[in-house]
């Protein structure tokens, strides 16, 4: 039975798992102490989350009031969370790899009263913003020792340490615990519960205004969807909780659930924490799937001999075996036996990594390559892709547990409508909701648009772009090309994305860059060919596959020198460009290309914190390189 109702906010969800799924003596979170993982109660998260309501109303936070947070995943962003949430108060969470710049104007443009703050590093960029940050009241550093990063700084917020909040909302929760209920009780499923800020790939950040009946909605039709989800499981929490995919798809899930949220470390020790966890259920990227998968694949086959033929053979079986699942029969007996072997071999030797338990795993923040997809479903692990955006709360569709379509991004939620829509001229296609879907059906491509209870209540203090994305008649315009396929719904592109070339044929840069990305010696492209006669690129290398092939050290990655012009290392990605290009239209093939040393970064601004390619930033930084990709291939014709 689903736990959330249509009159749950986000602060119920935790009570009602306590009052009706777990006793409060039982583990809700699971975070890394030293080299332990230790478990905390809901008991114990509960007492912390009431102090620090109690310390926020003691100096005077009132509904609607925002409170920032800049911190990575973990117990205190929860008890943070939590306890504004409860007193009506808003989440300004923000993205720790931000600029200052861009963190100052967030600060400001949402009037935070306070921050919450996570390590030295971070505590150091506030602290050269917090006086232009008229609003803010207090820093609230989450760590110990961090006097020497204030003591001098002359700033005007009082500072703060949480341990120091929590300590003395203790003493105050027995004066404000009934003004906390009462706060808690007087939300309702319309109030603001979080600002989450995106840029996009240009532009001023805008704050996205979800409501609690947004998240709270989209965590209640995907439980419906997904309805394996139940209360013994683990999820492994890596994600940003400042970015929605991870706050509602894990998080929330968890709190309406009664699963299990364990934290990992970072990025660099997910592997280990995965076999240390062993998670039955985690939300990722694609380029963490693509990874595994090209792991796997080195491992499998770079032996040669009996071991590769073995590791193929495994493969193969398991295409087999999926296929005929896919196709809604049952395996006969003989490949029953086979796929058994072939797991004994090789496939349960991959699922270890993951630490043997995963029931399943949801991709999103981007498609997931549909030979990745299928690499996983022949090894039995079952990935789930779902799809959306911040200004959707963010799933407007997701696979369905027992019915798989590579290469798409599932089927629609209950309660929302989603159209496509002629980008040309503004003709709506076809609208799909849940209940018109037909395994059968497939539309013309457009614009996607969505209309109903994800969509965002509209971009803080900013009335004018608010019209530009949600229309008059409430469509909200995603920007994201696509189409249905099989009934369910598949990506093509972002509109912004999409390059005319000279000739006048559309270049939909995602699916030509997958393309090229089966290949191991790519990690990353950036197509360019918008108005040219041709397509581009610049190429990131796999980098281990880079140094494994030429023994090359990490000097080499050292060099000042942004573009890598050995002959040797150009032609060796040259011939999986030509092999690659086969499978595309002349039009899509790329004709020159530049091998970029490093990957874009954030840090430089040519890549957004959910990993997407600003396009007029890199094209105006690499401008030169471009011109001359276009100037050798004219020279060589």
């Amino acid at each position: 039975m689903n736990p959330v109702t249509l009159h749950s906010t986000v602060p119920t969800l935790i009570r009602n798992t306590v009052a009706n799924i777990h006793p409060d003596t039982d583990t809700f979170m699971i975070h890394k102490v030293k080299d332990t993982w230790a478990g905390i109660s809901y008991r114990e998260a509960l007492t912390r989350i009431d102090a620090i309501s109690a310390w926020f109303l003691n100096i005077g936070i009132k509904k609607g009031d925002r409170l920032a947070l800049i911190i990575e995943n973990g117990p205190d962003y929860v008890y943070y969370d939590q306890a504004l949430q409860q007193i009506g108060a808003v989440n300004t969470s923000v993205y720790p790899t931000l600029s200052e710049a861009d963190i100052e104007y967030i600060l400001n443009d949402s009037g935070a009263k306070t921050i919450l703050v996570g390590s030295p590093f971070l505590l150091r960029k506030i602290v050269k913003i917090a006086n232009n940050c008229s609003e803010l009241l207090r820093i609230i550093p989450a760590f110990d020792d961090f006097e020497k990063h204030t003591d001098k700084a002359n700033i005007n917020a009082g500072v703060v340490g949480l341990k120091d909040v929590i300590d003395e909302g203790l003493v105050l929760t027995d004066k404000y615990i009934t003004a906390i209920n009462a706060a808690r009780e007087a939300i309702i499923p319309s109030d603001l519960s979080c600002l989450i800020y995106t840029s996009g790939t240009t532009g001023t950040p805008k704050g996205v205004m979800l409501t609690h009946s947004n998240l709270v909605e989209n965590v209640r039709v995907c439980l419906d969807q997904i309805p394996v989800i139940d209360e013994h499981e683990t999820f492994l929490s890596f994600l940003p909780l400042s970015h929605v995919f991870e706050r509602t798809a894990t998080y929330h899930v968890c709190l309406a659930k009664g699963c299990k949220i364990a934290f990992a470390q970072s990025l660099d020790l997910l592997a280990k924490n995965m076999g240390e966890v062993r998670p039955t259920v985690m939300n990722c990227v694609p380029r963490l799937l693509e990874r595994i998968h090209d792991k796997a694949m080195k491992n499998g086959t770079s032996a040669g001999g009996a071991k590769a033929k073995i590791f193929l053979w495994a493969l193969g079986i398991g295409r087999k075996h999926r296929m005929v699942l896919e196709a809604g029969k049952k395996p006969n007996i003989i490949l029953q036996q086979q796929f058994k072997l072939a797991d004994k071999l090789v496939f349960s030797k991959i699922k270890e990594r993951t630490g043997g338990r995963l029931k399943f795993m949801i991709s999103g923040g981007g498609a997931l390559p549909k030979n990745i997809g299928e690499f996983f479903g022949d090894l039995g692990i079952k990935i789930l892709e779902g799809f959306g955006l911040t200004e959707t709360s963010p799933v407007m569709s997701v696979t369905e547990y027992h019915r798989q379509v590579y290469g798409t991004v599932g089927r629609i939620i209950p309660g929302i409508e989603v159209a496509i829509q002629n980008v040309d001229t503004g003709h709506i296609h076809t609208i799909q909701t849940h209940e018109s879907f037909n395994e059968a059906f497939q539309s013309e491509e457009g614009e996607i648009i969505v209309r109903g209870h994800c969509v965002m209540k509209g971009y803080w203090n900013k009335p004018q772009e608010t019209s530009v994305a949600i229309d008059t008649d409430g469509w909200f315009h995603t920007g994201d090309i696509g189409r249905f396929f099989k009934g369910n719904l598949q990506i093509t592109d972002r509109l912004k994305n999409m390059l005319v070339n000279a000739y006048g044929k559309n270049v939909y840069p995602t699916p030509v860059e997958n393309t090229y990305l089966k290949s191991p010696k790519i990690e990353g492209m950036f197509l360019v060919g918008d108005k040219r006669e041709y397509i581009t690129a610049i190429v990131i290398p796999a980098r281990e596959t880079l140094q494994e092939t030429f023994g090359l050290d990490d000097k080499f990655f050292e060099n000042p020198e942004v573009f890598i012009d050995d002959q040797q290392i150009v032609d060796w990605i040259a011939q999986d460009i030509r092999k690659y290009s086969n499978e595309l239209a002349k039009f899509e093939r790329i004709k020159n290309f530049k091998i970029k040393r490093n990957p874009f970064s954030m840090d430089e601004g040519e890549i957004t914190p959910t990993m997407k390619a600003k396009r007029k930033v890199i094209e105006k930084k690499y401008a030169d390189a471009i011109e001359e990709m276009y100037l050798q291939e004219a020279e060589a014709e």
